[in-house]
């Protein structure tokens, strides 16, 4: 009997995540996978889609200008709803955190379809932050039959919660697998002239260091984001062998706070949104990252690099356990004096670098695909993933 799995993202992290268990799908004898996008992010997730040779049965295409959250989850609750119907999947399979991932498994679960959480028991114990994800995870939690953590820790706050140890895989997280596929097999070339030239600079031994800066996060928005350009730029005036690389979001109101703060200073790389594979080359180059990003705390690690995240809590703290990610929040001041202390001293440096990253050993969709077996086949219980904080 085949197993019908309908897998469904929207956002291109949903995307580079779910990848990887598309692909060990499609390798699985006696198992289907529809394919369903909601097209949260569009652009975005059509670069992960074609380098991953990945097409989706169906498009929700619900991208609109403007729109709210609550118009989102409508749109994926309704249109998924009707997919649900003419499709009958055995299971559905969601994916982090974000108003598809919600709106999908309420569609499904009033459909009677069970649920399948992919990154499950993420907490940051703050239901506002981050907003509204915080509270997108602990309403699937709630839906999902099968949890697919990617940490004992995480497994730990599903436990807290009153779910069933019998209903959680530790797997690890599945964006390592998709790390280590695309820097161990995509020879990159970078659109933008001055990053390509960078990373020649670098190859040559001549590249100087390198400051690798993301910010997007909603409730970043406003000052915080102001004092983000402005200690950027402060670090950039303070050392002129620095270079800036910034793919800054195309959100609006993250572009009016940060450009006007960085605009003239000649090392400073303000560029457009990379790709996947190109995003993960300049994570490659950087010698520290800047970020406010989830996925970001637990890529860097595994290339070595420290991480500062610009977040007052994470729900993600294995890797500031283990040393190679640190919470600084906002404040100009303190993100001035952190990456200050990583490029002056060099003990402080290989300290974050050399921590081992506890979030993955690139085996997460072949535990996945053992925990689909197990929990909907008939088959036997995958061993747990214990990583480092065990």
């Amino acid at each position: 009997m085949t197993l019908r799995i309908m897998t469904i993202y929207g956002t291109r992290p949903e995307a580079i995540k779910v990848a990887p268990i598309i692909k060990a799908i499609e390798r699985e004898p006696g198992v289907e996978n529809i394919i369903v996008a909601t097209g949260q992010h569009r652009e975005m997730l059509d670069q992960v889609n074609s380098m991953f040779s990945i097409v989706p049965d169906h498009d929700l295409a619900i991208m609109a200008s403007g729109q709210s959250l609550n118009g989102i989850v409508a749109k994926v609750i309704g249109g998924v709803d009707a997919i649900l119907e003419s499709e009958q999947p055995d299971v559905v399979i969601v994916q982090g955190d974000t108003s598809t991932v919600m709106g999908a498994a309420v569609a499904a679960f009033n459909r009677q379809v069970p649920v399948v959480h992919l990154e499950a028991g993420l907490r940051s114990g703050d239901i506002s932050s981050p907003f509204p994800e915080e509270a997108n995870r602990k309403l699937t939690s709630q839906i999902a039959s099968l949890h697919l953590a990617p940490t004992s820790t995480s497994r730990s706050n599903l436990t807290r919660e009153d779910i069933s140890e019998n209903d959680i895989v530790v797997t690890g997280n599945s964006v390592i697998d998709t790390l280590l596929i695309a820097t161990a097999t995509l020879e990159v070339q970078f659109d933008d002239e001055r990053l390509e030239s960078l990373q020649q600079a670098v190859a040559r031994g001549d590249g100087g260091r390198i400051l690798l800066v993301t910010a997007h996060r909603r409730e970043n928005l406003g000052s915080a984001m102001e004092d983000i350009g402005s200690a950027v730029a402060e670090l950039a005036r303070k050392y002129p062998d620095l270079t800036v690389v910034f793919p800054i979001h195309k959100n609006p109101k993250v572009r009016a706070s940060i450009r006007p703060a960085l605009a003239g200073l000649d090392n400073v790389l303000l560029i457009e949104p990379l790709p996947y594979a190109q995003f993960t080359r300049a994570l490659s180059l950087a010698d520290i990252v800047l970020t406010d990003s989830g996925g970001v705390q637990e890529e860097a690690p595994s290339l070595g690099k420290p991480v500062l995240v610009m977040r007052e809590n994470t729900e993600r703290p294995e890797a500031v356990v283990s040393g190679t990610v640190k919470l600084i929040g906002t404040k100009h001041q303190r993100l001035v004096d952190e990456v200050s202390l990583l490029m002056d001293s060099a003990e402080t440096y290989a300290g974050m670098a050399n921590a081992v990253n506890p979030y993955g050993d690139g085996r997460a969709a072949e535990r996945t695909i053992s925990a689909l077996r197990w929990k909907f086949a008939d088959g036997p219980r995958p061993t747990d993933f214990t990583g480092q904080s065990d």
